[in-house]
């Protein structure tokens, strides 16, 4: 939908630039702002997303990480809204529900919120506040600054952020993207408020900056509104800085090695690359699909098809200036660095020689398309994906680069090819793990490649926006505003529980399925079994192998993907609408006929193996394994086995005992579908009907199991090796089920407590101590079973006895005192209001859809959901902190690297 000429004529004092596709451009002009309008009524909700044209790049020695700082200190308050006043951007935005982040990275900052419309003026109010009336106090910078140092040392824990930071120093000699957003320590540690304010003052004005409306709103108003809010400010005094400086030719390969405690080896292999906005970029980007995106990929197939790697993925960077494109291969067990290395040059030097062929073409454009439909699936995908654009210099790239695509020949990829991948432009990096004592650790696969290869945020992107309510929980009512359950079309086909809702969504379909084979059921025998059954289910069927199914996949841009939950088997599926019907037919084949080869059983075991060893990296991970060994009984699902015991597991797996899960777990009889998205539901159904009848057997979901609450006080110590931030769990099994009756009260207090930059932890030992990039408290939703309590953070090892101290002094204040009735009825409309935001996409209703009936409860959970929250009393939310909690017999768990401990 696009604005009408009518809509242009009485924008007073804006001018329309220019249409494309539905997106429409005005600038205001009394200042220069840029305004982006994507009208879509399809959800009540909108994205409002401001972008500055300034990040990393813009940063000089001595100042790097300011613009990250800067972003940070945007949300400490200005000369009208402050915590003082209570009217900061948290306490404004926590009670509607929105989810709102900043980020900085190379090219930009920008700042969203993803919300009801109805908010819309509030929320451009305080975005033209902060644009120009930040306070900008020595006060927040000094504990802002400890949180950042944090954040920083969170991702120096992560040897793959090493390694590619060093592949960009390397790579760019001149050019600023030779350091990473973050910064370094010592510049986080050092740079002054009269730098920062001069940084702000220098790129923070409406002529070098664009607001993007996407969603549910009027042109006509929506430009009103920006007019007053951010009409009142002038444009900079003085010219925007420029970035001028350009990186030199590089001259020859350049290599680097990061050698630190590990599990997992890798090799990266770097090329530089053009602009996003160079005629060449299209072609590259297909280049770098067929070389790695999925199993039909070059490399699937001649590095980690051949177990030299556990999965081999490649980004090819998005930036306004010359960038590089990144091949990154977690070495399988016992492969040597140089082996690995060769197969990929190999396999490159091949493409280069021989060229690639037109089916390979064709399949990376149609997911190009498709991944172009997805990105528009809600208005914060499209800010997203929009505001990349903005920061390449041409937010119309958001449209262009798919015709660029499609008019992209086999001639062009091999030009590319040639031209940008060659040895004397090229960065290898090696990563290579030692253990503790300086030997050589056992390699492992990937999880996700890129930890350092995206921005900067200011809460972490790993958690839903603060006091967000979880999709499985939302209410009052679907997408469209309108009650959920009278427009869901619930029936049972071949014996699977089929729920459909249709919605707003165009040309996008999006399944979620689930029946119960997961790790739970490995509980009496070989714990790896379900697991590795469920890795078997895309490697092939009794029908055609996986490159063949793959193949059929990716022509049409199409994606299906298995999880082995504790209690399910998950399916996430996605497809354009006038490939459901395939998209289907190849869910079923998988599930009916896996072909469980003795090849791909083997490979399977390798990268089971190898990802637990990847995860024993993490201090995250480490602690939470150990958490759940702490409060759980050996018998509870929930408790994780020792990762040796695991280990030990999968060496001793047979196939056989695949099979046999498999027989007795696998079938229609208690599997759930759902599907969202614009649906055609009579090929839709008659395509699951044909694809799954005949198919029988299935089991139910294990007995529920009640956790036993801890009694006794424990502390444990996980010792890492050269981890500079250590992870921190303090909590206890809470004897609460979801369907419980206090499970929601707790939930309210356990959100006033750490949920969010206004829930008490964060609001304390974050924000005004500076003792931490990040803390929260949970409680635990899971799907049948009663699940744990517990507050998370992690700190730098000379701060971890003062952020356990603060952390316990905020829960012991909670516990005795309670919380009140403001704070309360604050949380409630935050979980009520959150829930437009939640299932604005067809993954989020889907999601919410199948958890809710997962959980045994009807589709008008989701519709009783405002109404449950609102009748729980203060009383009942008080009452159940004392009932269910015992802060004294609580569990702490550290893992990390700290001075006295003996590290592993």
């Amino acid at each position: 939908m696009t604005l009408t000429a009518q809509a242009r004529v009485v924008a007073d004092g804006f001018t329309h630039v220019k249409t494309v596709g539905s997106i429409d451009e005005y600038t205001l002009s009394s200042n220069g702002l840029q305004v982006l309008l994507l009208p879509e009524h399809s959800s009540p909700t909108l994205t409002f997303m401001v972008t500055y044209r300034v990040g990393s790049k813009n940063e000089v020695t001595g100042t790097t990480g300011a613009t990250h700082i800067l972003e940070h200190l945007m949300f400490k308050g200005t000369t009208q809204r402050d915590r003082s006043k209570g009217n900061n951007v948290d306490q404004l935005l926590e009670r509607t529900g929105a989810k709102y982040n900043a980020t900085t990275w190379l090219d930009r900052t920008n700042y969203y919120e993803n919300l009801a419309s109805e908010h819309l003026a509030a929320v451009a109010d305080m975005e033209a506040d902060r644009m120009r009336n930040l306070l900008l106090r020595e006060e927040d910078r000094r504990p802002e600054m400890t949180v950042v140092r944090n954040e920083f040392e969170r991702g120096e824990n992560s040897p793959i952020q090493s390694l590619y930071k060093e592949i960009y120093q390397s790579a760019f000699v001149a050019h600023p993207y030779h350091h990473s957003t973050i910064g370094h320590r010592s510049d986080i540690e050092k740079v002054s408020i009269e730098k920062l304010r001069e940084f702000y003052n220098t790129f923070y004005w409406p002529d070098n900056a664009t607001v993007s409306i996407i969603g549910d709103f009027q042109p006509e108003q929506a430009l009103a509104i920006v007019k007053k809010s951010f009409g009142v400010y002038p444009r900079s005094p003085q010219p925007i800085p420029a970035m001028y400086t350009e990186e030199p030719a590089q001259t020859g390969a350049r290599r680097v090695t990061v050698k630190r405690a590990g599990q997992l080896g890798v090799v990266a292999i770097a090329h530089k690359i053009p602009a996003a906005t160079h005629p060449d970029y299209a072609a590259v980007t297909l280049l770098s699909a067929i070389l790695a995106d999925g199993k039909n990929s070059r490399l699937y197939k001649a590095v980690t098809d051949k177990n030299l790697s556990t999965g081999v993925e490649a980004d090819a960077g998005f930036n306004s200036d010359p960038t590089v494109h990144i091949i990154f291969a977690p070495l399988a067990p016992g492969v040597k660095h140089a082996d690995a290395e060769n197969a990929i040059v190999q396999e490159i030097e091949t493409l280069k020689r021989d060229g690639v062929s037109e089916g390979e073409l064709k399949a990376a454009i149609a997911k190009t398309l498709a991944d172009s439909a997805f990105k528009r699936d809600g208005s914060f995908a499209v800010a997203g994906n929009l505001n990349e654009c903005i920061a390449a210099g041409d937010w119309s790239l958001f449209y262009s680069l798919d015709a660029a695509a499609q008019k992209v020949t086999v001639a062009d990829v091999k030009r590319v090819a040639q031209r940008y991948l060659n040895e004397d432009q090229s960065i290898t990096g090696w990563f290579v793990p030692t253990a503790a004592g300086g030997s050589a650790a056992l390699s492992t696969p990937k999880s996700n490649l890129f930890p350092a290869g995206g921005p900067n945020y200011y809460r972490s992107p790993g958690v839903d926006a603060p006091g967000v309510a979880d999709a499985s929980a939302a209410g009052v009512g679907g997408a469209s505003g309108a009650m959920i359950a009278p427009n869901v079309r619930r029936s049972k086909i071949a014996g699977i529980d089929v729920i459909a809702y249709p919605t707003g969504a165009k040309d996008v379909i999006t399944v979620r399925a689930s029946l119960p084979a997961g790790r739970a059921l490995g509980g009496k025998g070989n714990p790896s079994i379900p697991m590795l059954t469920g890795m078997l289910l895309d490697q092939g069927t009794q029908k055609q192998d996986k490159f063949a199914i793959a193949e059929k996949l990716e022509a049409v841009g199409a994606s299906i993907d298995f999880r082995v939950g504790v209690d399910l088997l998950e399916i996430s599926a996605k497809s354009l609408k006038k490939d459901g019907p395939l998209l289907l037919s190849l869910i079923a084949e998988q599930l009916r006929t896996p072909a469980f080869s003795e090849d791909e059983f083997a490979k399977a075991k390798q990268q089971y193996a190898g990802a637990l060893q990847r995860r024993l990296e993490s201090t995250d991970f480490r602690a939470a394994d150990a958490f759940t060994r702490a409060v759980y009984s050996e018998t509870h699902p929930n408790r994780n086995p020792a990762p040796q015991a695991l280990l030990a597991a999968i060496g001793t797996a047979k196939l056989d005992d695949v099979k046999a899960f498999y027989k007795a777990h696998y079938g229609p009889a208690h599997m759930t579908l759902v599907m969202t998205g614009d649906l055609d539901m009579s090929t839709l159904q008659s395509a699951i009907r044909q694809s799954f009848s005949g198919w029988s057997g299935g089991a139910s979901v294990a007995g529920s199991t009640k956790a036993e609450v801890t009694r006794a006080p424990q502390e444990q110590v996980v010792a890492m090796a050269d981890k500079t931030s250590v992870s921190v769990i303090l909590g206890q099994a809470s004897g609460l089920r979801y369907s419980d009756p206090d499970y929601q009260a707790l939930r309210v207090a356990t959100a006033i407590l750490g949920s969010g930059f206004t829930g008490r932890l964060m609001a304390n030992v974050r924000d005004k101590e500076g003792l931490t990039y990040g803390i929260d408290a949970n409680l635990a939703n899971d799907m049948l079973r009663a699940g744990d309590w517990k507050i998370s953070a992690s700190f730098a090892p000379a701060l971890l006895d003062k952020g356990i101290a603060s952390t316990k002094h905020q829960l012991e204040r909670w516990y005795e005192a309670g919380v009140t009735a403001d704070e309360i009825e604050s949380r409630k409309s935050n979980l009520i209001g959150s829930f437009k935001v939640n299932l604005a996409t067809t993954s989020g209703m889907a999601d919410a859809l199948l958890a809710t009936v997962n959980r045994g409860y009807d589709v008008r959970w989701l519709d009783e959901f405002p109404v449950k929250i609102n009748a729980i009393s203060d009383e009942q939310v008080n009452g159940t902190i004392k009932k269910y909690l015992k802060p004294d017999d609580m569990v702490l768990i550290k893992a990390g690297t700290l001075p006295t401990a003996k590290q592993q």
